[in-house]
C-alpha cells in the first residue's frame, strides 16, 4: 500500500504545469468534438486459478498504447505516445499498472464466489477523461453487458444489472481511499497526459482520408429481387454516413454493418440494400438475376 501511495503521489503531484491548460484550450477551439483518452481492459477468468488480462490506450479512435502482459510493460505505439510526461512519471505509471493488474486478478478471484460470478466469465473496463471540464468516466461490463460505473464519488449499478451489481457497488463504496485515488488519476493525471498526446499527435489526428466505394452481390434475396452490398473502405476519421438513395429519396429498411478497422488505421463498413430496392427486370444481365 505504501508503494502504491508513493507512485500515486509521483503521478498526481508533479508540480505546477501551466502549459497544460493552454494546450487543452488551443485544441478545444480547433476540434469539432472533444476528444478522450480511453484505457480499455479485458480480463478473462477461466477458473479460480487462471486469468488473462489485456490492456490498451486510445486517443479518440486511434490506438496509442498497448500493454505487454508477459513483460508487464507499456507499449508505445506512436513516436508521440509518451506525451509530455517525464521518464520518471512514465516509470511510475508503468509500476502502478503492474500493481493494478496483479491486484485486480487476485481480488476478483477472491470475491468471485462471494458475488456468484460463474466461471468462465469476462470483465471489461473503460476508463479515462475527456477534454471538456475535463470529464472523467469509468464503466465496467460483466459478460459483455453494462454492470456498474463510477458516478462522481460513488459506484453505481447499471440499470438492469440486478442485485449482484448492487452488492458489488456496496462493497466498493466502502473503500474511500481507492475512490479518491481513481478520482485524482482520472481527474488530474489523465488530463495532463491527454494534453501532451494532443500536442504531439496533432498532425495525425487532423488527417483526412477519402473513402473508396464499390458494389457486390449480396446473399440470395427473394426470387426476382437483387440484393446489393455497398462497401466503403479506407476512410479516416471514423465518422461516415452511408445510405441507399432512389433519386433524391433515402431508402429505409437497409442493413448497415459496424464500422471496423483496417490494418492501416483507416476504417471500413458495408451497407446492404433493401430487397425491394432492385428488381431483376432492371438488371437482366447481373449474375444475381440468373
Amino acid at each position: 500500500m505504501l508503494l502504491l501511495l508513493l507512485l500515486f503521489e509521483g503521478l498526481c503531484c508533479p508540480g505546477e504545469n501551466t502549459a497544460v491548460p493552454q494546450a487543452l484550450q488551443s485544441y478545444r477551439l480547433a476540434a469539432e468534438e472533444p476528444l478522450a483518452f480511453r484505457m480499455l481492459q479485458t480480463s478473462s477468468f477461466a477458473n479460480h486459478s487462471w486469468a488473462h488480462s489485456e490492456g490498451s490506450g486510445w486517443l479518440g479512435d486511434l490506438q496509442t498504447h498497448g500493454w505487454d502482459t508477459a513483460l508487464g510493460t507499456i507499449r508505445y505505439l506512436k513516436p508521440w505516445s509518451h506525451g509530455n510526461f517525464s521518464q520518471q512519471e512514465l516509470k511510475n505509471l508503468q509500476s502502478l499498472l503492474q500493481l493494478y493488474f496483479h491486484g485486480f486478478t487476485r481480488v476478483v478471484q477472491a470475491y468471485a464466489g462471494h458475488f456468484q460470478f460463474e466461471y468462465p466469465f469476462e470483465i471489461q473496463i473503460s476508463a479515462g477523461c475527456r477534454m471538456n471540464a475535463p470529464q472523467i468516466f469509468l464503466n465496467v461490463a460483466y459478460q459483455g453487458l453494462d454492470f456498474l460505473s463510477l458516478q462522481g464519488i460513488s459506484w453505481e449499478p447499471s440499470p438492469g444489472a440486478g442485485i449482484r451489481a448492487q452488492n458489488v457497488c456496496k462493497e466498493l463504496n466502502r473503500y474511500l481511499d481507492f475512490k479518491e485515488i481513481l478520482q485524482s488519476l482520472l481527474g488530474h493525471t489523465c488530463p495532463r497526459f491527454l494534453a501532451g498526446l494532443m500536442e504531439g499527435g496533432e498532425s495525425e489526428l487532423k488527417r483526412k482520408v477519402k473513402p473508396e466505394a464499390w458494389l457486390s452481390r449480396g446473399p440470395s434475396a427473394r426470387p426476382g429481387r437483387l440484393l446489393l452490398v455497398c462497401h466503403v473502405s479506407g476512410f479516416y476519421p471514423k465518422s461516415v454516413w452511408v445510405m441507399w438513395m432512389r433519386g433524391e429519396q433515402e431508402q429505409r429498411g437497409t442493413q448497415r454493418g459496424d464500422v471496423l478497422p483496417n490494418a492501416d488505421e483507416t476504417w471500413w463498413i458495408f451497407h446492404l440494400s433493401h430487397p425491394d430496392l432492385f428488381d431483376c427486370d432492371s438488371y437482366p444481365g447481373h449474375t444475381g438475376c440468373t
